[in-house]
C-alpha cells in the first residue's frame, strides 16, 4: 500500500468564506490525484487522519458547516447546501475534478456534489453510507436517530467535559471504539472535536445541524434521484458490522441491490471485521480502504 510515510503528519489547516459561512478544512499534503474527503453525521475532518496518513496522494478533508471548526448557522443545513459549500471549497482550490470519498452521510454528500457538479467529480467513493433501507411507519427523524445513532452519541452534543481526557473516556466506555481500536489517532479526532475552554469543553457538532441533516438524508425520493444521476465510476465500500461489533451492516445485501440499479460504472467491496466507525480506525480497516481506493484511482 502506497504510504505517506509519516505515521502523524500533521495537517495543514485553513478555511474558506461560502456565502458568509467560514468552512474549515484539513489538507494533507502528497503526490498524484487529489483526494477529497467527506465526513459524517456528527463526526469532522479529523475522521480521515488514519486513512490520509496511508495515501501519497493529497488528501482535502472538510469540515461540514456545524461541525469541526466550520460555522454553526441555524440554517440552511442538508445534503444539497452541503454539496454547495464543498463546491466552493474545491473552486477555490483550482479547477480540476477529484476523487471524492464520503463516510456514512459524506457519502450522501458526495453523491449530491457528483449529481450537481459532476466536473468536478473523477470518481466517486461511498464509504459505509449513500442509502437507507426503507424506514419503519410511524416513526419520526428523530426517533430513527435514536434507533440508528444511539442517544449516547447524539447526547453529548449537549453535554460539558471538565477535561479531554473525561472526554476520552466517555467513548471508552461506548461500543463505538472498543480496546483494540484505541489508539494516537483516534484520540487525536476525538480531542478535534471538543471546543471551549477547561473545564467547559464541549463537542462542537451543531445539534440543530445534525437533525436536520437526518431528516435529510431520511428523503429517500431525493437520494434515489441523486444516485441515478451519478455518472462518474463509483466505488462501494461497506464495512461487515454495523455501528458495533455483531450489529447488522448499514449498507445490507438488499440496499446494494437498489444502488446496483441506480449507479451504472459501480464496483462493490465489503471489509470484514470492521465496524462503521472502526473502518477508518482499525490498522486492517484502513489499510484496505487505502488500497481498494488506490487501485480505484489506477
Amino acid at each position: 500500500m502506497p504510504t505517506k510515510n509519516l505515521n502523524n503528519l500533521t495537517p495543514a489547516h485553513g478555511s474558506i468564506n461560502v456565502d458568509g459561512i467560514e468552512i474549515a478544512f484539513n489538507y494533507w499534503p502528497g503526490r498524484g490525484t487529489p483526494i477529497v474527503c467527506i465526513h459524517g453525521l456528527t463526526a469532522s475532518s479529523m475522521s480521515f487522519i488514519c486513512l490520509a496518513n496511508s495515501l501519497e496522494q493529497p488528501v482535502l478533508a472538510i469540515d461540514l458547516r456545524g461541525r469541526g471548526n466550520s460555522g454553526k448557522p441555524d440554517a440552511p443545513y442538508g445534503m444539497a447546501q452541503h454539496a454547495r459549500d464543498v463546491a466552493a471549497v474545491l473552486r477555490a482550490f483550482g479547477e480540476q475534478s477529484y476523487v471524492v470519498v464520503g463516510h456514512s452521510m459524506g457519502a450522501y454528500i458526495a453523491t449530491a456534489l457528483a449529481a450537481q457538479e459532476p466536473d468536478l467529480v473523477a470518481g466517486l467513493i461511498m464509504l459505509d453510507g449513500g442509502y437507507f433501507p426503507p424506514m419503519p411507519d410511524g416513526l419520526d427523524a428523530d426517533q430513527i436517530l435514536n434507533i440508528v445513532v444511539g442517544p449516547a452519541v447524539i447526547g453529548r452534543l449537549n453535554q460539558t467535559f471538565p477535561s479531554h481526557e473525561s472526554y476520552l473516556n466517555y467513548w471508552r466506555n461506548l461500543p463505538s471504539y472498543p480496546p483494540e481500536n484505541w489508539n494516537e489517532s483516534l484520540e487525536t479526532y476525538l480531542k478535534y472535536d471538543l471546543g471551549g475552554e477547561a473545564p467547559n469543553l464541549k463537542p462542537k457538532g451543531s445539534e440543530a445541524g445534525v437533525r436536520a441533516d437526518f431528516a435529510d438524508m431520511l428523503r429517500r425520493e431525493e437520494v434515489t434521484a441523486q444516485l441515478q444521476s451519478v455518472k462518474c465510476p463509483t466505488l462501494v465500500i461497506r464495512a461487515e458490522h454495523g455501528m458495533a461489533k455483531g450489529q447488522p451492516g448499514i449498507l445490507p445485501d438488499v440496499v446494494l441491490q437498489d444502488i446496483r440499479t441506480l449507479i451504472s460504472h459501480l464496483e462493490i467491496h465489503t471489509i470484514d471485521n470492521v465496524t462503521h466507525y472502526t473502518i477508518l480506525f482499525s490498522e486492517g480497516g484502513v489499510a484496505q480502504v487505502a488500497d481498494l481506493l488506490v487501485n480505484f484511482i489506477g
